[in-house]
């Protein structure tokens, strides 16, 4: 964001090559979370987005990569080789990379990838998700962060987040790292729009983790 007069112009909206998805191995009970993903995915191949994901092709992995991958674009997925029995049923979707662990698997995916959604998931979908978020109020990075909230999933989530801000744990320019929308094209325009305004820790080039989130083809940027 730029001062132009002293008004605040914002930057030209972002456009995304690769956008990493966090989600689970499992469907979720309703529907509406098995729709979310294809929407997702329906989303992505609108705007000729490639995806970046978990390598799962069970649950909504398998729902969104199968979806994007049907529909002409690039899939990468990344998956721990203990896992590969557990989250890979079938034949593999896309370019499956085999990474070591999970530590692993989460820098390559956020390497790869200009800005990341989380849909609906568990414990490890949401331990991703925070984890970038964290990067982000650390300085690592400046890509957007969000999450799908469908059907009010992430309602409780969001309000702890506010919680942390009352109490003063949270920086409130640090609540709005987080982008969230009820459906697929909202969140995606939203984050288009996402301008970094919180204060961070540290310059992303101080960090000597940077060159995990390196993007892997010359010329990229964070």
């Amino acid at each position: 964001m730029e001062e132009n007069g002293g008004v605040s112009v914002k930057d030209e909206n972002r456009e995304f090559k690769r956008i990493c998805v966090f989600c689970g191995s499992r469907a979720g009970y309703k529907s509406t979370f098995s729709d979310a993903a294809l929407e997702l995915g329906k989303q992505l191949v609108q705007r000729k987005i490639d995806l970046v994901y978990g390598g799962g092709s069970v649950g909504l992995m398998g729902l969104i990569s199968k979806t994007v991958f049907d529909g002409g674009c690039h899939v990468l997925g990344v998956i721990p080789k203990a896992l590969m029995p557990h989250e890979i049923s079938g034949e593999t979707i896309g370019e499956v990379k085999i990474v070591a662990d999970m530590h692993q698997r989460k820098s390559e995916m956020a390497k790869n990838a200009d800005a990341f959604i989380a849909l609906p998931g568990g414990y490890g979908t949401m331990e991703e998700v925070l984890e970038i978020i964290a990067w982000s109020q650390l300085g690592i990075h400046e890509k957007p962060v969000g999450l799908l909230n469908t059907d009010g999933y992430y309602n409780s989530l969001l309000a702890l987040f506010d919680r942390g801000v009352e109490d003063g744990f949270i920086e409130d320019s640090a609540r709005h790292i987080i982008v969230s929308a009820d459906t697929a094209e909202d969140l995606i325009k939203k984050m288009e729009e996402y301008v970094p305004v919180h204060d961070t820790a540290a310059p992303k080039q101080s960090w000597e983790v940077n060159h995990l989130l390196e993007s892997t083809r010359s010329g990229d940027a964070l």
